[in-house]
C-alpha cells in the first residue's frame, strides 16, 4: 500500500514538474537594449529544435509570447524576440507604424537584432544550433521573409498575414530557408499584384516555398484579439478562427518537414 501511494506520489510530481517555462530575456544588438521571451519546456531533456517569433507591430505583446508558449509546448525552444528595442510596446496605430517604421529603416540594423537572436539561441543549453527557425505575424512576417532573402542560415521560416515586399529581393542560390506563407484571402493590406510579385521573385532565385491562401480571412487572422483592435481603430483586421486553426496546422507540418 505504501508502495503504490509512493509511486503515485512521484508520478503526480513528473507531472507537477512538466510544465512550459517562460521567461523574459535582454540581450543588445549595435548597443540597443532588447527584451524578449523565451519558453521551452522543462520535462525534456537534451537540445532540440528553437523558433524565433517576431511580433506584430504592437511589438512583445502577450499575443507573441503565447505563440513561444504553444511552440514550446510542440517540444520547439521559443524565442519571442524584440526587434524594436526596450521591449516597446505600441497600444495605438500611429505608435505601431512609428516604431515599425524606425525599426526597418535601416535594414542592417534590423539584420544585427535578428542575427543577436540566433546567437542567444545557439548559446542556449537546451538548442540543437543546427535547427533554427522563424515565424512572424504581420510586421513580424515581413520580418522573417526578409532574413530569409538575406540568407540567414535558417531551416523554414513561416509568415502569418505578413508583408510580403522585399527589403532587398531574393537572389538565386543565397535563400537558405524553406519558406511557407499564410496569406488571408480577403487581406486588405496585400494586393494581388504583391502577391503575383512575390510568387514571381521566389520562383526567379529558385526557393523552395508554399503560398496559401485562407479565403474570406482578414489583415491579422491569427490574432484573437484582432476583431475588437479592428472595431476600437476601424480597421479592416479580424481574427478568423477557421483560418487560425488551419494555419497554425499548416505551421506545424511544415515545421516537422524542416527541421528533419
Amino acid at each position: 500500500m505504501k508502495l503504490a501511494f509512493l509511486t503515485l506520489a512521484l508520478a503526480s510530481f513528473v507531472v507537477a514538474r512538466a510544465e512550459v517555462i517562460g521567461k523574459t530575456v535582454e540581450y543588445t544588438s549595435g548597443g540597443v537594449a532588447l527584451k524578449g521571451y523565451i519558453a521551452y519546456d522543462n520535462s525534456m531533456k537534451g537540445k532540440r529544435p528553437a523558433v524565433i517569433v517576431v511580433h506584430e507591430w504592437w511589438g512583445v505583446t502577450e499575443y507573441p509570447k503565447m505563440r513561444a508558449d504553444m511552440l514550446a509546448k510542440l517540444g520547439y525552444v521559443a524565442f519571442a524576440v524584440d526587434m524594436y528595442g526596450d521591449g516597446k510596446i505600441a497600444d495605438n496605430p500611429a505608435d505601431a507604424q512609428k516604431y515599425a517604421g524606425e525599426s526597418t529603416k535601416d535594414f542592417s540594423a534590423l539584420k544585427g537584432k535578428f542575427s543577436a537572436a540566433i546567437d542567444l539561441l545557439k548559446q542556449n543549453e537546451f538548442v540543437d544550433p543546427d535547427k533554427i527557425a522563424a515565424i512572424g505575424y504581420c510586421y513580424g512576417g515581413g520580418v522573417v521573409l526578409n532574413m530569409a532573402r538575406a540568407g540567414f542560415d535558417l531551416k523554414g521560416v513561416v509568415s502569418f498575414h505578413g508583408n510580403l515586399a522585399a527589403a532587398e529581393p531574393a537572389q538565386p542560390g543565397k535563400v537558405k530557408a524553406k519558406i511557407l506563407v499564410c496569406n488571408g484571402g480577403a487581406d486588405k493590406f496585400i494586393s494581388e499584384e504583391s502577391i503575383n510579385n512575390f510568387k514571381a521573385e521566389m520562383k526567379s532565385a529558385g526557393v523552395d516555398f508554399t503560398f496559401k491562401s485562407y479565403k474570406g480571412a482578414l489583415h491579422a487572422f491569427s490574432n484573437p484579439a484582432a476583431t475588437e483592435l479592428g472595431k476600437k481603430f476601424n480597421m479592416p483586421i479580424a481574427y478568423n478562427e477557421k483560418a487560425d486553426k488551419k494555419s497554425w496546422k499548416e505551421m506545424k507540418k511544415f515545421l516537422k518537414a524542416a527541421f528533419k
